[in-house]
């Protein structure tokens, strides 16, 4: 069966997505750094609100994915909070300074996160020997890798994609960036059992009173007037578009 991930920014989205017929959100903040850790209050919220499995993100930071000590501690205390509220998966992922999966610090975080299905998000695609990463993290035992196929779009990487779902023995490979309706077909083609989208919009803020030249953003042009959300058409549109499709084995 075909599953759509959604990437959420807020129980509301989260909320959205569900009641449009997502399978699965990745639960987000901070969309401009690509996805940081929600806040305690967010994780309480979305366990609360949300019947289909959410998985948070833990990522401390932007930028890349090599971390400090006292970053990869933090990691390890959200985990163990995310753990304690009841989630049954996080999305994860640490890299060394030479690009391989940092193993010993991962095997730190499969333990920590024992019974709960991890998947290892994009820093895969940043890692510097991919077919290496698939057998490393198979034998982690994550449960799946979210990946572009080390492109700018998971479109644009459909060749090691293609690859990937094919040389797989564990992890389930799903694609995500630039996943949309007008592309779902082509990772239907390819045989991917699992695709992620923000399937996203811009909605405007509800708030009559708007202050000019004041930015909370360091970007300046920063519009503080409105935010990114789930379109809720969009998901039931690419899961109406995921039901009818045919994946296609890769032999």
């Amino acid at each position: 069966m075909l599953k759509l991930e959604v990437c959420c920014y807020g129980v509301d989205c989260a909320v959205a997505a569900e009641n449009a017929g997502a399978d699965r959100i990745e639960l987000c903040a901070a969309p401009a750094e690509g996805g940081l850790t929600p806040s305690a209050g967010s994780l309480i919220q979305a366990r609360e609100a949300v019947t289909i499995p959410v998985h948070p993100i833990v990522r401390p930071r932007g930028g890349d994915f090599c971390f400090s000590v006292n970053e990869f501690n933090e990691i390890k205390s959200d985990i163990a909070f995310i753990r304690e509220v009841g989630f049954p998966g996080l999305v994860v992922g640490l890299l060394d300074v030479d690009g391989h999966i940092d193993l010993p610090r991962m095997q730190q975080i499969m333990s920590l996160c024992d019974g709960m299905a991890v998947t290892f998000h994009r820093a895969f695609d940043l890692c510097h020997s991919p077919l290496l990463a698939l057998e490393q993290l198979t034998d982690l035992g994550v449960a799946r890798i979210l990946t572009s196929g080390q492109q700018q779009s998971a479109e644009s990487g459909l060749p090691l994609l293609n690859e990937l779902n094919r040389l797989t023995r564990g992890p389930i490979i799903m694609a995500g960036a630039g996943v949309r309706l007008s592309n779902l077909q082509k990772f239907i083609d390819a045989g991917l059992s699992e695709l992620h989208s923000s399937a996203s919009q811009r909605i405007a803020s509800p708030m009559r009173y708007r202050k000019a030249g004041v930015s909370m953003s360091s970007v300046a042009e920063t519009d503080e007037f409105s935010r990114t959300c789930v379109d809720s058409d969009m998901v039931e549109a690419m899961k109406v578009a995921m039901s009818l499709g045919s994946p296609v084995r890769v032999a």
